[in-house]
C-alpha cells in the first residue's frame, strides 16, 4: 500500500556536501511501509533505512523504529577564536552520536540556539583593539565553519548578541544580511522536517541597534510570529504532526528557571519581553496548538542538572496551580565552553525520538561526553502525553546552593570584571568600597552639574547662588551617604563624611564655582 504525499521543509544548508540549498518543498511517496523511504534533493539523493545494529553508546530503548531521529542542540556558543579547545572537545563528544545516527537512519541534525560569538574584543582585528567579536563577519564565518564541520545539516536561531557587529555595520539590516548569508539562511526563521510528520522550527532575534528598550532583548519580529502562527495552525496535532521549537530565549510562561536580578529586571528574560501582547503570544500559541511538543532555549548560561531546567505541560497539584502549557515540554540548554558558564556546567542537549515519543538528554562535556537521559516523554494520542524525569535533581547541597544563588561577576564561578566591588557574606558592600563608589558618584554629579554650559550667574546673585549650590549639593551628598549606610544598618563614620565634603569642595573650587575664601568658614566649622 502507499501513503499520501507529504511536504518536507528542507534545510537551507547541507553541511555534509558543503552546498547551499534554498528552502524547497519536495514531494515524496512512501512506496511500501517495509521499504526504504526515498528523499530526493536536487543534485543529491540519500536513502534512509533502519539499522539492525544496536549502539554501544545508547541504552536499550523503545525508540528504535524506522522514523527515529536525533537532534543535537547547542546552547550559547560565544566563540572566542583564542579559546577553541572546549569547542573541539564538544565536537568530539557529538561526532560518534551523529555518525551512529547517520548509519542507522540518517534523520539527524544540529540546532544552534544563537549567541555565536564572544561579546568582547578577542584580538581578532589588528586594526581595532576595541571591536567586539560578536556579530562580526568573522564571527559568523567561524561559527558556520564550526557548526558545519560536524558533517550533518545545521540550523541556527539568532540570539541577542548575533547582531552586535557595531563597528562593522551601521544598521541591523546590514548585520542581519551578513548573518543570514554566512549560515546559508534565507530568513531568520527555519523549518526542517526531521522525520515523518515531525518538524524542527526556529525563530531568531532581528533587532539590536533599533531595539525600543534594551538591545539585549530577544525580539522575534511580527513577520516571524505570523509565519509561526500559520505553521502551527496548518500542522495540527489531530493530523499527527509534532513540532519541536527552538529560540534563543524562552517564552514567558515556560516555567523555566530564570535570573531574576539579571534578565528579568533588565527586560531581556523572555521572548519579546517588553511587548506585552507579543510576549504572551508564544505561550498562547502553545496552549492552542498541541502539535507543539517541545521548546528548547538557552540565553541564561545555566546548567541542566536541575529539574526546573525542564518543565512538563502539567505539574502535581500539590506543587501549585495548573500551568496550562498545552502539550509542550520546555527545556533549558547550557553552554559548551567553560568561560561562558554561570554555574560551572558545560553541557548540551540531545533529542532522540520517534512516533511514540522522545527523550531529552544531556551531553556532559565535563564527563567525556557522557549521555544522560533527563526526561522521557511518551505520546498518549495526538493531543496528550506523559513525561517522566529520568534523574534526580543534582543541585549542590541538596539544591540549597543553587536555589538561593544568583550568578554574578566576581563569585567563585565567574571571574571579576574590571572595577568590580565584592559583596560580603551578608550581601553588603564593604565600607571602603562604598567610599570609593560615592566619591565617583559625586565626581560625576559635580562635573555634570557644575559644567560651564549649565551654570550662568549674574553678578548680583553670585554669592546667593554659591551658597545655595554648596548647601544643596552638600545636603544631597550627606543624604546619599546616610541612605547608603542605612542599608548597611550602621552609622556613617565622620571620616567618610569629611572625605566626601573635601572631595566636593575641591571640585567646586576647581570648577571656579567657589573661591578658597568662600570655604574658610566651612572648614573652620
Amino acid at each position: 500500500s502507499t501513503s499520501p504525499p507529504m511536504i518536507i521543509c528542507m534545510s537551507r544548508r547541507n553541511n555534509t556536501s558543503g552546498s547551499h540549498y534554498s528552502k524547497r518543498f519536495i514531494t515524496y511517496y512512501i512506496i511500501n511501509m517495509r521499504l526504504v523511504t526515498a528523499v530526493i534533493f536536487i543534485g543529491h539523493a540519500a536513502a534512509f533505512a533502519p539499522s539492525a545494529n544496536r549502539s554501544s553508546l545508547r541504552p536499550v530503548t523503545h525508540l528504535n523504529s524506522a522514523d527515529e531521529f536525533v537532534v543535537g542542540v547547542l546552547g550559547d556558543l560565544h566563540i572566542d577564536p583564542r579559546k577553541m579547545e572546549d569547542y573541539e572537545t564538544g565536537k568530539s563528544h557529538f561526532m560518534p552520536i551523529f555518525e551512529e545516527a547517520k548509519e542507522k537512519h540518517g534523520n539527524v541534525a544540529i540546532v544552534s540556539l544563537g549567541d555565536l560569538g564572544e561579546s568582547k574584543n578577542c584580538d581578532h582585528n589588528p586594526e581595532s583593539d576595541s571591536e567586539l567579536f560578536a556579530g562580526t563577519s568573522m564571527c559568523h564565518e567561524m561559527a558556520a565553519g564550526f557548526l558545519g564541520s560536524m558533517g550533518v545539516p545545521y540550523d541556527v536561531v539568532g540570539g541577542n548578541h548575533d547582531l552586535e557587529g557595531l563597528d562593522e555595520f551601521e544598521t541591523d539590516k546590514e548585520n542581519l544580511e551578513v548573518y543570514l548569508k554566512a549560515h546559508g539562511k534565507e530568513t531568520p526563521q527555519f523549518c526542517r522536517q526531521i522525520a515523518e510528520k515531525t518538524l524542527l522550527v526556529g525563530m531568531g532575534s532581528t533587532l539590536f541597534r533599533e531595539a525600543k528598550f534594551t538591545s539585549h532583548e530577544v525580539t522575534i519580529d511580527q513577520q516571524q510570529i505570523d509565519w509561526f502562527e500559520n505553521l502551527v495552525s496548518t500542522h495540527k496535532a489531530e493530523d499527527g504532526w509534532k513540532i519541536f521549537v527552538f529560540s534563543h530565549a524562552p517564552p514567558n510562561g515556560s516555567g523555566l528557571r530564570v535570573l531574576q536580578e539579571n534578565h528579568v529586571v533588565n527586560g531581556c528574560c523572555w521572548l519579546n519581553h517588553s511587548n506585552e501582547e507579543q510576549c504572551q503570544k508564544f505561550i498562547n500559541l502553545v496552549r492552542e496548538h498541541r502539535s507543539i511538543k517541545a521548546w528548547f532555549s538557552g540565553h541564561f548560561h545555566l546548567g541542566q542538572d536541575y529539574q526546573d531546567s525542564i518543565t512538563f505541560p502539567t505539574i502535581d497539584p500539590k506543587d501549585g496551580p495548573y500551568p496550562n502549557r498545552g502539550s509542550c515540554v520546555f527545556a533549558q540548554t547550557s553552554v559548551m565552553r567553560a568561560g561562558t558558564s554561570r554555574d560551572g556546567r558545560q553541557q548540551s542537549r540531545l533529542i532522540r525520538g520517534n512516533k511514540d515519543g522522545f527523550e531529552i538528554c544531556t551531553v556532559d562535556h565535563q564527563k567525556d561526553g557522557k549521555v544522560r537521559v533527563d526526561a522521557t516523554i511518551s505520546y498518549r494520542g495526538d493531543t496528550n502525553e506523559v513525561g517522566i524525569y529520568a534523574h534526580e535533581d543534582e543541585a549542590y547541597e541538596h539544591d540549597k546552593y543553587f536555589k538561593v544563588y544568583q550568578p554574578c561577576a566576581g563569585d567563585k564561578l565567574h571571574p571579576p570584571d574590571d572595577g568590580f566591588k565584592r559583596y560580603d557574606v551578608d550581601g553588603n558592600i564593604p565600607r571602603e568600597s562604598i567610599q570609593t563608589i560615592i566619591q565617583l558618584w559625586i565626581q560625576l554629579f559635580s562635573y555634570s552639574y557644575f559644567s560651564d554650559s549649565m551654570i550662568s550667574f549674574s553678578s548680583q546673585h553670585l554669592m546667593l547662588s554659591r551658597i545655595l549650590l554648596l548647601g544643596g549639593t552638600c545636603l544631597a551628598a550627606v543624604l546619599l551617604v546616610c541612605l547608603t549606610e542605612t542599608s548597611l544598618n550602621t552609622i556613617p563614620p565622620p571620616s567618610l563624611l569629611l572625605d566626601l565634603l573635601l572631595v566636593l569642595m575641591n571640585l567646586l573650587v576647581r570648577r571656579s564655582v567657589l573661591s578658597t575664601l568662600d570655604l574658610m568658614p566651612i572648614l573652620v566649622s
